[in-house]
Formats: C-alpha cells, structure tokens, sequence
C-alpha cells in the first residue's frame, strides 16, 4: 500500500470510527445505578453425603467397628458434610423482599443475603415455585434499593441486555450480550417460555437480574447450555412478567396457580398442516382433549389446533402451556382454533393444574387392517383400560402406507382423515373415501398417550 492510499484510509478511519464506537451501548451509569439493589445469596445445609468414589478416609480416625468395614473393603457410612452454594438475586421492595431462583435456596438450612455495601441479612423464605425454578425471600431492612421491573414482552430479538452476578464467587461481575430468541422451550420447563441471550453466564449468576439498557429487570438469569460445564454462549433467563406473576401470588397467598386446558398437544409439522388444511406449519395440535377438562368441556376436540390463545398468536405448540399457565383459575378466555380448515373460536373457563398424580389421564384412539396393517376390534377390557369410547387395534404391520407413517403393533387408531374411528365398519367406509394428493392425519393411542401421525395413500 502506498503512503498515499494509507493516508487516505487513516483520514476515513478518523471520520468513522467516533461514529462507530459512538453506537455501542455504554454500560457505565446502568451498571452504577443498579448495583445497589443486586445481592450475593450463599447457603449452608446440612445432609448426609455418602464418600466419594475412589476417596479414602483416614482409618486412624474412625472408631474399630468403622475400621473393620474399610479393611474388609466395604463402604463407608454416610457422612454429615455442610453444603454451601453461592448465587445471586435482586430486591424488588424497599422492605426487603427480593428474588432468585428456587435451586439456589433449595434445601438451605440458612441463606445469607450480602449487598454491594457490604450490609449482610439473614433471609427467610417467604415461598417458592419449582416449576418456574422462581423463590422470594425476605430480609429485615429499611429503606433498601430497589430495582424496577419491565414488560418482558416488549423484549425484542437482537437487544442488549446487562447480567450482574456472582460467577464462581466473583461478586458483582457485569457481562453484557443480545437477546438471541424469545420463548424458548426446554425439556421438562414446559410453563415458561425463557429468553435466550448470548450473556455470558455461570455457577454464581443464577438468580441474578437480567437488564435492559434502561436499567429495569427483564428476567432471572437460571440455566446455561453447556458441554464443557462453563459458559458456551447459550444462557436462559426466566421473563420477568412470568416471574412477578409468580411472586404477586406468593406474597399474595403463599401458594401458586397455575391455568390448566387439559389436553395433550403436538407440534404441527410440515405434513400435518398440509393434511390439516394450513398453507404452513403453525399452532398446537390438539391430540388429546379430557373430556372432563377445560377444553373438553368447552367443545375443544382432537385434531383442533389452536391457532391463538387469549388474544395472543401460537406460533408453535411450545408457545401454549406458558400462555395458559399465566391465566388464574376461574377466568373465560377466547381460544382461536382451526377446525376441518375452519376457523372457529371457543370460550375456555380455565381450571387449575392438578398436581402430576392427579391429571386425569383420559386417552382417545387409532385405526383398520388394509393400507399396510392388520387391525381387530378393540376389546371391552382395553377399551375401559385406555378410557375410549372405541376404536380399532392395530395387531400387526405389513407395509406402506402404515410402515411409513410411523403406525406400529398395539396402536389404538382414534381418527382417520379427520374422522372419529369407533370400529371396524367405520374404517370400511372411510378408507375408500381418503385422498391420494395429500398427507392424511390419523390419532393414535400410543402407550396412554394420543399422537397425530400422517398418512399418505398411493407411496
């Protein structure tokens, strides 16, 4: 490069750079304005540990019984160890309430709350929720700061966004990232719908805020995805909304209520919406509905799918259960379903979720010999088994179209093409009558669960 030409790029870069570095946030104020109210949180707890494996005591230690064990090679009683964690968490009342996550104090024989000045108070637990992995504590002081809370629904995809936390002890460190997605599910975290950020998040920062750049809490940073056990760039942060409902309940009742739909859904493939009637994949399919549930009792059947919930567009099926979760028992929302390609809306007064053992498990069923199976009459005893008002057996399968689309052995075939299927007549007169230019839906029972597979005749 010439001197020339590098005077001319130096003299662009000048002209340039203010401009660029002028459009990056600036983390200095928010971080100073809102420390204060941000807390370290560690426990103590004591419980039996058994030795580690391959950890050998000192013998001359234990008492002869004790001694004898290990000479013969046997293993060691549980030991009483103090547990200790460390995490993070932030106040929400000038009185003293504040928030983190439910693993952080799970099991505490005592938590101890330290703030940025040093102050240090001994908490209570006021209650907590599991499910939302969300717990509210209390600390006896005056006058404390506090943090402000935002509609997390105004999140956007690509935001900035500010972690403070204690990562690995480190206390209030400050790591800064974009929100990567919204609405994200996990397994086994079905009712809520967590932010995805690129914040670099780990052991210490759980139950710590997550900020927008006006300094209000968006969410509660809880779950990193990683495969080496640190930071990978995928961090989970529980919204704040979700959060504040739950801890509007707990101060409010000591307990929390969560909406309940009773059915079983699914996502809508590529397939299904086309055999379904949809120009593109979108909703949650109903593939059960009890009959004594909420939905059930409000007309809601299998094979709907469920297009918007009390105002708000389902795009994907994971997008339900938290909407319903929000709604307190008692209260009527519109429910927008696609029914035989139809829209319709239904009124839905939503109940309260049952604990896990007490969710009624009603089952629907599955379909005929021809088309690639062979299939019987259900019997009165499976049938009173599975809770179906019929349906037919699939005893054994030969070949396409079933093979292909995914039908096996002991499959009870509910519907077909849209089609409630009660016994072998009806499967007669709706096989001939199935397209041949499209996928079919057919509802299963599989193992007491209802699943939508497709169908497509002539492959």
């Amino acid at each position: 490069m010439s001197q020339s030409l590098r005077r001319v790029v130096w003299s662009i870069w000048v002209l340039i750079a203010p401009a660029a570095f002028a459009s990056l946030p600036d983390f200095q104020d928010l971080v100073e304005q809102v420390s204060p109210a941000v807390v370290n949180i560690s426990t103590q707890s004591s419980a039996p540990q058994m030795q580690r494996p391959g950890q050998q005591p000192d013998l001359d230690q234990l008492p002869p019984f004790f001694r004898e064990f290990f000479e013969r090679g046997l293993p060691a009683p549980p030991q009483q160890r103090e547990g200790r964690s460390l995490g993070s968490g932030f106040i929400i009342s000038d009185d003293g309430y504040l928030l983190t996550n439910n693993h952080v104090v799970d099991g505490a024989d005592s938590i101890l709350v330290r703030l940025s000045d040093r102050r240090e108070y001994l908490a209570e637990v006021v209650g907590t929720d599991p499910r939302t992995d969300v717990a509210l504590l209390k600390i006896d002081g005056e006058n404390l700061p506090v943090v402000k809370i935002a509609d997390s629904d105004g999140l956007r995809q690509g935001q900035w966004v500010v972690a403070i936390g204690s990562p690995f002890g480190f206390d209030y460190s400050v790591t800064a990232g974009i929100v990567s997605a919204l609405g994200r599910a996990l397994p086994d975290e079905s009712y809520v719908p967590f932010i995805q950020t690129d914040v670099a998040i780990n052991p210490g920062n759980s139950g710590g805020p997550l900020f927008n750049l006006d300094g209000e809490v968006v969410g509660i940073n809880s779950q990193i995805f990683t495969r080496s056990g640190g930071f990978m760039g995928l961090s989970f942060a529980i919204p704040s909304n979700l959060v504040m409902n739950v801890a509007d309940q707990i101060r409010e009742t000591g307990t929390v209520q969560r909406g309940w739909l009773g059915v079983l859904i699914q996502e809508v493939s590529r397939d299904l919406a086309l055999s379904f009637g949809l120009d593109k994949p979108m909703g949650a399919l109903i593939a059960q509905a009890s009959p004594n549930g909420p939905a059930g009792k409000a007309g809601v059947q299998p094979g709907d799918i469920v297009v918007r919930f009390n105002g708000k567009a389902v795009d994907r099926s994971s997008a339900l259960p938290p909407m319903v979760g929000l709604v307190r028992p008692g209260q009527s929302v519109p429910v927008d379903i696609v029914r035989n390609g139809r829209p319709l809306t239904l009124m839905v007064t939503i109940e309260q979720l049952p604990e896990p053992d007490q969710v009624s498990q009603n089952r629907p069923i599955p379909n005929r010999a021809v088309l690639g199976m062979t299939v019987e009459p259900l019997s009165d005893a499976l049938r009173s088994d599975l809770n179906l008002d019929g349906g037919v057996l699939v005893k054994d399968v030969t070949g396409d179209p079933a093979a292909s689309a995914g039908l096996r052995a002991g499959d009870v075939i509910t519907q077909l093409g849209g089609e409630s299927l009660r016994s072998l007549e009806d499967l007669r007169r709706i096989v001939p009558t199935l397209p041949t230019d499209r996928p079919i839906p057919v509802l299963v029972v599989r193992g007491g669960n209802s699943t939508f597979l497709t169908l497509r005749i002539g492959r």
